[in-house]
């Protein structure tokens, strides 16, 4: 019997998914007693559907329900005490099925101290409530979903599952703007999408956030997934709980997981991911994240590098953008496989004591119409001033750090990967774009902040509350800035006004070396300044070294390249340079192929160019970069004080007529020090004396012009003893303090190492 109980509005407000709370109206709801008799009444629109049943398990029994207002609305009066426990039986097509109503199940996932802890933007562990989970609710097992659009008319969850119909799934508004709802018995693997109208009514089709899983580029619906996995490195995350990265070697292979090497189609996956095409190289297809744990790491290991730096594995829509664009923050790119094959990745790395450090973009996503963008029909992600809103060179926008839900994402998705996926550090790419209001832009394009300043104010505790929290959660980890400019601080905690990051990279060091080897060695007596400038600001931060990706792409050609002569010079060249970047002050990032002497700038379309290690020279560089590996790891004294006066001192840095430096590198916790001596042209000196500051027998520790490495071999395999200084154009009053390391000779850009190993 048709009890009638709603207005056809009440009615048409679901049917036509214009009513912000389906609850209301769907589901089961209690009736007030009727000459004290109780009863229930379940309501369920059910487009398609030709009739519908309410089944209560525990009796056997149906009721039927009929049609109201509508030929798809449903609602039958049940007598007795309301009873959540039913099902809804549904004839569709002519088939019949049983399942469980959505609207039943009516507690959220989401309490009002998470959305609390969430709109002040605090909530940590967000991703664990946002998103799609898979879960059990009173004994039914499901998915919740969970989305912030607080300027949305509805939304509706939509996939496979529904036929992609807005009508049959409709969400619930909770405070904070917050949507929600259970849908049960929906399996892992589902493909979903967020169906969201505006308040006008148009509609948009958005990837979930907070989603674990994107389908493959083209396709960009999102997949419930489960983060499960077995970890075996609980011996390395407490050992890096407790470690002091400041004081210990931390050498970078970058690598680009798309372009390092790439397979035939034809060759059979490790594991059963779908090979995935590389567009523009025909008949190949990417490494999967196994098969790059078992052929990447091993190489990195012989090389002897202490972490790989993956460009931005986080989903991204273009293989062009090389990860910059983010379209799926909380999932890693399904290019390579599934989230539990990166986490295979990361353990594999850490059990061959590897660390990983994920590029992280924070600064802008791309405008595509499924992600970020206009989220909600409102700019809710994005400052909505386009003059603070969009960075026009990369065509992507800029978050908007003054929302503090939208601070909470994005800290919250710092987080998550070191939470779910064990990461030992980030490097937060773009920073300069994120502190400057006028970044790329000219006069007039730009807004003020509140003092008339072109610092972005909330950018900057956005950063400061970012590595805040992170170390406060992760003691040990990383946070590295991509900071190009003077700002102040960078590398400093958030307690005397730092930023917060624990180390930046020299962007500085980077421009006057590659200037400086560029020119021929002739006239690099002009420009001895490039190479010794970067010791007068060298700890004013905790500097990383990093000759990167963007320093051999976009016509920049490789770092082979810009070394000038012949092939044998521009191979001296690299090797002074590589051996010269391992005894300066700072941690150290290279680039994958730098390793080898690529050849031609970097293709993100194409492989290294690994049959140049058929050719000797290149072999011979690649076994430099592996001993300098090696000496550094090895020599606390090129590793323990990089960020002080006290772990460095010259001992000749005006030899601008010869192109050579000597200084001293010391370590922090012992009378240990090394000597390092460097000519940076082909002439060989000969009987050129280096002062030392004790006197002993000096052993050679490594020689870039040794013949194993391509060099000429004028070393000191021997050593040298020190004597008492004797020449007589010595500075008066220093006489006493310096004894030499011999009368030392090297030739044609070598670099020697001198370590000190007894004293007289």
């Amino acid at each position: 019997m048709a009890t009638a109980s709603l207005s056809p509005e009440q009615v048409y407000s679901v049917v036509e998914n214009r009513h912000n709370n389906p609850f209301e109206v769907l589901g089961s709801h209690p009736l007030s007693p009727n000459n004290g008799s109780s009863s229930w009444i379940v309501r369920a629109y059910l487009p398609d559907a030709e009739a519908a049943w309410v089944i209560r398990p525990e009796e056997h029994q149906e009721y039927a329900m009929q049609t109201v207002h509508h030929p798809h609305f449903f609602e039958c009066e049940i007598s007795g005490a309301e009873d959540k426990n039913y099902l809804l039986k549904v004839k569709e097509n002519g088939h019949e099925r049983v399942m469980h109503d959505p609207y039943a199940f009516k507690s959220p996932l989401l309490t009002d101290f998470d959305i609390h802890l969430f709109t002040e933007g605090n909530h940590h562990l967000i991703y664990e409530k946002m998103g799609a989970h898979s879960i059990e609710v009173e004994g039914v097992a499901g998915v919740y979903f969970a989305v912030w659009a607080p300027n949305a008319r509805n939304i509706s969850i939509v996939g496979n599952f529904n036929n992609w119909d807005g009508r049959r799934h409709q969400m619930r508004l909770l405070n904070g703007g917050v949507w929600d709802l259970f849908i049960p018995e929906l399996p892992i693997g589902e493909l979903y999408k967020y169906e969201i109208k505006n308040s006008e009514g148009h509609l948009y089709l958005k990837s979930d956030p907070y989603g674990f899983q994107q389908q493959v580029r083209p396709d960009t619906a999102s997949i419930v997934t489960d983060l499960s996995y077995e970890w075996q490195d609980q011996d390395w995350l407490e050992r890096r709980r407790n470690s002091n990265p400041q004081e210990q070697p931390i050498s970078v292979y970058e690598v680009h997981l798309g372009s390092w090497i790439h397979e035939s189609m034809e060759t059979p996956l490790e594991n059963s991911h779908v090979a995935v095409p590389v567009d523009q190289k025909p008949g190949t297809r990417f490494l999967t994240y196994r098969e790059l744990a078992h052929r990447l790491i091993p190489y990195v290991k012989e090389l002897g590098y202490t972490h790989i730096e993956v460009l931005p594995i986080a989903e991204h829509p273009y293989d062009g953008s090389w990860g910059y664009q983010v379209a799926g923050h909380f999932a890693p790119t399904s290019r390579f496989g599934s989230p539990q094959d990166f986490m295979y990745f990361v353990d594999q790395c850490h059990a061959n004591d590897i660390g990983v450090i994920v590029d992280w973009v924070p600064g802008h996503f791309p405008k595509d119409s499924h992600g970020l963008a206009y989220f909600d029909g409102s700019h809710l992600y994005e400052y909505a001033d386009s003059r603070k809103g969009e960075h026009k060179e990369w065509g992507t926008l800029v978050f908007n750090y003054s929302r503090h839900e939208v601070k909470n994402f994005l800290i919250a998705n710092a987080l998550f990967w070191f939470d779910k996926y064990h990461i030992d550090g980030i490097r937060v790419d773009a920073v300069a774009s994120m502190l400057y209001l006028d970044y790329d832009r000219e006069d007039g394009e730009w807004v003020a902040n509140q003092f008339g300043g072109n610092e972005n104010l909330e950018a900057v505790e956005f950063l400061q509350q970012l590595n805040f929290v992170l170390f406060g959660y992760y003691p040990g980890v990383l946070s590295i800035a991509e900071e190009s400019t003077a700002w102040p601080n960078v590398s400093r905690p958030t307690y005397v006004g730092g930023l917060g990051f624990n180390l930046k990279w020299n962007m500085g060091w980077m421009h006057d070396m590659l200037h400086y080897f560029s020119e021929d060695p002739i006239h690099r007596r002009y420009h001895q300044n490039n190479v010794t400038f970067s010791l007068w600001y060298a700890f004013n931060e905790n500097f990383v070294l990093a000759l990167s990706h963007d320093e051999v792409v976009h016509g920049k050609g490789s770092l082979f390249q810009k070394m000038p002569g012949d092939d044998w010079q521009k191979f001296a060249n690299l090797r002074a340079l590589f051996a010269y970047m391992f005894t300066h002050p700072g941690k150290k990032t290279l680039f994958m192929g730098m390793e080898f002497g690529q050849t031609t700038e970097w293709n993100a379309w194409l492989d290294l160019n690994w049959s140049l290690l058929n050719e000797e020279p290149h072999q011979k560089l690649k076994q430099l970069m592996a001993d300098l590996n090696a000496v550094y790891k090895q020599e606390p004294a090129l590793y323990t004080d990089d960020f002080s006066t006290n772990g460095f001192e010259w001992i000749e840095c005006n030899d601008a007529e010869h192109s050579v430096v000597t200084f001293i590198r010391r370590d922090q916790h012992s009378e240990q020090f090394i000597v390092t001596a460097c000519n940076f042209t082909p002439q060989p000196l000969y009987d050129y004396w280096v002062g030392v500051p004790q006197a002993g027998f000096y052993r050679e520790l490594l020689n870039t012009d040794d013949q194993k490495y391509g060099g000429s071999g004028i070393t000191h395999e021997t050593g040298r003893h020190s004597h008492d200084w004797d020449h007589p154009c010595w500075p008066p009053g220093l006489e006493p303090d310096l004894a030499t390391a011999g009368r030392h000779n090297f030739k044609a850009c070598s670099v020697g190492w001198f370590l000190q190993q007894t004293i007289s």
